[in-house]
């Protein structure tokens, strides 16, 4: 890349794990001044080389106008105006919520805050798709136990459960989704999980294929609502297995994905990064959308230019005056996430969907690696003692109340 004006800092919202590490590495690279907000003191971003200042505080769970306060805080200590990035569906929400608050200190694309909630939702989205005629699977948002049972008599299993916001069901049952095998296994969810008063449940076709039919793109949408600079890729394994994010992904270029999301978010006025999901159906040879993310996802590190630019460093330029030169991604181009990718690795292979032979060759093109960097080794540590720490939280419980309250803080450098 040519050199650049890197004297604006950023703000990453919530970090906890490669996303936002890929994103302070990506900037801090350029000589970006990069800062960091977490409710967990073992966020791997902390201990980069390349991280300026560290907040403690959870913008998860946070009274939204506390939030915006708390922000407004840290961009005083900044001591200049300062890129806002949210790596979350709700931070992505609270920010489009408090934009005319934060947008005194911050600089972010605006968006309508009911376009950001509608991409959250699955629900919203799956109507939004089906408004601008983009394929989506069939999906029932049942808002009783009744409606529910009607839905089952007519369904052909096995079907996919899921909360239409992802971290609610996750909250409740310690998953996002699920695959269905009957209606007495759909019933029994719905009655463990389901919040009467909130209805989150939502059942989805299922879509048959392993991960050669999970596609997705990644790109980077201006103040107009044009596309700057886009990619697109498969999912080669996931984390967890079958149904998660992306533990080993390929750059392979798909015009209709591409082409199917620009004119997509166009049509919706979206500004900003964006990670979409898409489910090839054999059965019909339709690209089936199944999520947006109206922020930066997790996987945007696997999607770099031949310049160098990717979907981080295209906002950065976008929004500080300064042009973006897109690139095509290398094809076949391979990126992954060392411990997603060693616990999904070990399912595969137990349930022999997976070979040695075929595990090893699959690390061939692996360009980069989502935790370890040679440049900035010490977070692969801390993620390493914060895996080992969460195995003992889950082999040994706490009970409620035994940790004290933690009150935001700045870690000194």
């Amino acid at each position: 890349m040519r050199a650049v004006d890197t004297s604006t800092p950023v703000l990453v919202l919530r970090c906890s794990r490669h996303g936002g590490l890929g994103i302070t590495r990506t900037l801090g690279r350029m000589g970006v001044p990069v800062y960091h907000v977490d409710g967990n003191r073992f966020a791997p971003s902390f201990f980069s080389r390349y991280s300026r200042g560290r907040f403690i505080w959870d913008a998860e769970n946070a009274n939204p106008e506390e939030a915006a306060e708390f922000l407004g805080g840290i961009a005083h200590r900044i001591g200049r105006r300062t890129i806002l990035i949210p790596t979350s569906d709700s931070t992505a929400m609270l920010v489009a919520a408090h934009a005319a608050t934060l947008g005194q200190w911050f600089d972010f694309p605006r968006m309508e805050p009911n376009l950001v909630r509608a991409l959250c939702s699955k629900r919203e989205m799956y109507f939004l798709a089906k408004k601008h005629g983009i394929p989506t699977p069939e999906t029932a948002f049942p808002q009783s136990r009744e409606e529910l049972l009607e839905y089952a008599g007519r369904m052909t299993f096995p079907v996919i459960a899921k909360g239409i916001f992802g971290i609610e069901l996750e909250r409740r049952a310690g998953r996002r989704m699920f695959l269905v095998r009957s209606r007495a296994q759909l019933l029994h969810l719905y009655d463990a999980h389901e919040d009467w008063f909130r209805p989150n449940f939502m059942v989805q076709e299922f879509i048959p294929g392993g991960a050669e039919t999970c596609w997705m793109f990644n790109g980077y949408f201006d103040r107009n609502s044009d596309c700057v600079l886009g990619f697109t890729g498969k999912k080669i394994r996931q984390y967890p297995a079958y149904r998660g994010l992306t533990s080993l992904g390929e750059c392979v270029s798909n015009e209709t994905v591409a082409n199917a999301t620009r004119e997509f978010m166009k049509a919706c006025g979206y500004r900003g990064c964006v990670d979409v999901d898409y489910r090839y159906d054999e059965r019909d040879g339709l690209y089936k959308i199944l999520d947006v993310n109206p922020r930066v996802g997790a996987t945007f590190r696997l999607f770099v230019g031949a310049n160098g630019v990717d979907v981080v460093r295209a906002m950065y330029l976008d929004r500080t005056g300064q042009p973006v030169e897109p690139a095509a991604a290398e094809e076949g181009r391979r990126w992954l996430v060392e411990d997603c990718d060693l616990v999904s690795s070990l399912r595969y292979l137990r349930d022999g969907h997976l070979g040695f032979n075929q595990w090893r060759k699959s690390f061939r093109g692996v360009a980069e690696i989502g935790v370890f960097a040679m440049d900035d080794p010490l977070p692969a540590f801390w993620m390493g003692v914060r895996n080992v720490r969460t195995l003992c939280e889950r082999a040994f419980p706490r009970r409620s109340g035994d940790m004290p309250e933690r009150k935001p803080e700045l870690l000194p450098r």
